[in-house]
């Protein structure tokens, strides 16, 4: 069978095509305009993906079956300043998703972002989106994943959308994990760390000045999943921070390859940047776990259908 070609669009570090690539599938071309995220993306693909989308024509980019897009969360964020649309660099970049689906109509595609987009300026945001998509002839499908239930130890909620031409006629269902199995932080966390400590100062005159349970503490005996991985991390902030016991001070970061665990990555998985670029980049990637356990249902369905397409062809001769 034909391997199914498929397109990395704000493709970060390529944590969805990470997921999403398998010995069925092909990937014919990725786009990220970051240097930093490039360089992680090539030290792990052998590729380098083309620069800016924006400036990229649709029908320079090859045909493909499905289209991936992780399109930029940070107008949409609760972190952020939640503009949505109308964050000029950002916030439009929906619109290239579509125009490059109008151009190519790929069976299917997968889009992943925060939870925000779903309620961002009163639910228009949305009606934007689904309305666009369904009128390219999509049937769209979209749900709430929470990385925990998916074998890591992080709550991490993400909007899953997953569309199908209509003439496909696919119905397709979300997984959902195992909500009951949960893995706790625990389970990841290094011991005899060096290098991650953060100052005695910095804890005094920030983030324990106030008693407040804040900043979230863990360590080797922890039994919960943590909170979500930010691209800003390495600001070390104490309302979203997660920092654990140990190091030379008492209390350090989580370590490159913790990060690594709490989003599914490999350790093998190359990251040839500075610490805090390791940060923001894992930060903005994808849950591993969570997006192929969807790859693999949107695949599944398109083999029915191309199945069900050579039985009807064999009946007809």
């Amino acid at each position: 069978m034909e391997k199914l070609k498929f397109i990395d669009l704000f493709a970060g570090i390529g944590g969805i095509r990470m997921a999403f690539e398998d010995k069925t599938t092909n990937c014919v071309f990725s786009s990220e305009w970051d240097k930093f995220s490039q360089k992680t993306y090539a030290a792990n693909f052998n590729e380098l993906p083309f620069g800016d989308i924006t400036k990229i024509e649709a029908e320079e980019i090859p045909k493909h079956d499905i289209l991936l897009a992780g399109f930029p969360c940070q107008p949409f964020s609760k972190i952020g300043k939640k503009e949505g649309f109308k964050n000029a660099t950002q916030g439009t970049l929906f619109f290239d998703v579509v125009r490059i689906l109008d151009f190519h109509r790929p069976k299917a595609f997968l889009l992943e972002n925060v939870t925000g987009i779903l309620t961002n300026d009163n639910g228009k945001t949305m009606q934007v989106i689904l309305g666009a998509l369904n009128e390219l002839g999509y049937d769209v499908n979209y749900e709430i994943l929470n990385a925990a239930d998916f074998g890591l130890p992080q709550n991490r909620r993400r909007v899953i959308f997953v569309g199908f031409l209509k003439n496909l006629d696919i119905s397709f269902e979300f997984p959902k994990g195992d909500p009951s199995t949960k893995v706790p932080i625990s389970d990841i966390l290094e011991g005899d760390v060096d290098g991650y400590s953060i100052s005695e100062h910095l804890q005094e005159s920030y983030l324990f000045k106030k008693n407040d349970g804040k900043p979230q503490i863990v360590d080797t005996n922890s039994n919960i999943q943590v909170n979500t991985l930010v691209a800003s991390y390495h600001k070390i902030q104490r309302i979203t921070g997660t920092f654990v016991r140990g190091g030379k001070t008492g209390l350090r970061l989580l370590t490159k390859n913790e990060c690594l665990q709490l989003q599914g990555f490999p350790l093998s998985f190359k990251m040839p940047v500075s610490r805090t670029q390791m940060y923001r980049q894992l930060g903005n990637s994808v849950s591993i776990p969570v997006i192929k356990s969807v790859a693999d249902r949107m695949k599944a369905a398109l083999k029915d259908v191309d199945s069900q397409c050579v039985e009807q062809v064999s009946l007809e001769i």
